[in-house]
């Protein structure tokens, strides 16, 4: 039987990545986006790349006007997919809040708050909704796409940080009490990523000190999607395990940058 994965945030940059790999693999893919054009835009284009395969895109926020996670939105996904018949043996929580530029004594706790909700409380949502089905079904898998920042701090991105590091914590927790159920909880840790922020800014991002890596190259998305794919497909005995993808970056003290780049 055909297996499917489901991907949040997989409209753009590394999530249309880890579609690809999962459809060039023959797997059926769900995938949600914030965006209504946007999913619909990706869908069209998912279907015509990969024709042998199903795909379907829902449109799927993580928080409510008040701050708090859409717990109705998750319900709801998960209802039409049991409905259509649709079961996710993978789970990928892709989609982040990159809370760029939050400033302590500047930003709002609100703002602090909302990253924290949709990194770790929406996610956490979305994996008791998937292993519930898991459980039903004899197993599964659910990978997080974490980052190297949840060891590894970088200026104003506090609540990034914090939440990616609860996240891991929440990784380590689920594996160890989903593993009775035969479901594996790991996680994916990327480091600098060349996304489309990249290619609008790329004297900045060629120049910035964490682009100076020990094999002397960042990640693209389809190096995330590799890691990810391990995870869902050839991992059968790994579970609350962390993969690091960054080129080396967690390892150095400090990045060695050529006397030209000074």
């Amino acid at each position: 039987m055909q297996k499917t994965v489901l991907v949040t945030g997989a409209c753009i940059n590394t999530g249309v990545a880890i579609v690809e790999k999962f459809a060039s693999e023959k797997w059926n893919v769900v995938f949600t986006g914030r965006d209504a054009e946007k999913v619909s835009a990706a869908e069209k284009a998912y279907r015509i790349k990969f024709p042998d395969v199903k795909i379907r895109g829902y449109v799927l926020g993580s928080l409510q006007k008040d701050g708090s996670v859409d717990e109705n939105g998750i319900r709801e996904l998960f209802n039409e997919m049991d409905r259509a018949g649709i079961f996710a043996d993978c789970l990928v929580l892709n989609a982040s809040d990159q809370g760029l530029g939050q400033e302590i004594f500047v930003t709002p706790l609100s703002d602090f708050a909302r990253v924290i909700y949709t990194n770790v409380i929406w996610d956490y949502a979305l994996s008791e909704a998937a292993a519930l089905r898991m459980k039903n079904r004899g197993g599964g898998s659910i990978v997080f796409v974490n980052s190297n920042t949840a060891y590894r701090a970088i200026p104003n991105r506090i609540a990034y940080s914090a939440s990616k590091g609860g996240q891991l914590g929440m990784m380590r927790a689920l594996a160890f009490d989903l593993g009775k159920y035969n479901i594996r909880v790991n996680a994916v840790l990327p480091g600098m990523i060349r996304t489309d922020r990249w290619e609008k800014d790329p004297e900045w991002y060629k120049n910035v000190p964490s682009a100076f890596t020990p094999l002397g190259d960042v990640a693209d998305g389809a190096d995330i999607a590799d890691g990810v794919w391990y995870f869902a497909a050839h991992a059968r005995n790994t579970t609350g395990a962390e993969l690091v993808i960054d080129g080396g970056n967690t390892i150095q003290l400090y990045p060695l940058i050529p006397e030209e780049k000074k």
